[in-house]
């Protein structure tokens, strides 16, 4: 069994911020979404291997009344430090809220959360410390 994708809520009509933020910020790619789920508005974002394969899946659904989960969050692995603290700059610099408060609480790695545009909790982290 491995894990196929988390998903993620967003308010409804808001996809480009959603785009912003975890295509162009994230560096996630977008995928379309399928049939009939596309009508539901919302947006599909992929994290890429070096080889090409898939390494995660996030899916953003439009749910109303939109709630943020302020704990519950996807984490999603970078390769080093070095590349953790470009994205964790990279975020700061786009002004998308972001912390190293909890950097170094989780034995065996580094790490920062992020909030996406909608309020939703993002944790990044990579082995080490």
């Amino acid at each position: 069994m491995r894990l196929h994708h988390v998903q993620v809520s967003m308010p409804k009509g808001r996809e480009q911020e959603a785009r912003t933020f975890y295509g162009e910020v994230l560096g996630l790619v977008e995928i379309d979404k399928p049939g009939v789920l596309a009508q539901r508005g919302g947006c599909w974002f992929r994290a890429l291997g070096d080889d090409g394969s898939t390494t995660a899946e996030i899916h953003l659904g439009v749910e109303e009344p939109f709630n943020a989960a302020r704990k519950a969050h996807p984490a999603l692995a970078v390769e080093s430090v070095d590349a953790l603290e470009r994205l964790g700059n990279g975020i700061m610099s786009a002004g998308y809220e972001m912390s190293w408060d909890e950097r170094d609480t989780l034995d065996g790695f580094t790490r920062f959360h992020c909030r996406d545009p909608f309020g939703n909790r993002i944790e990044v982290l990579t082995p080490g410390a």
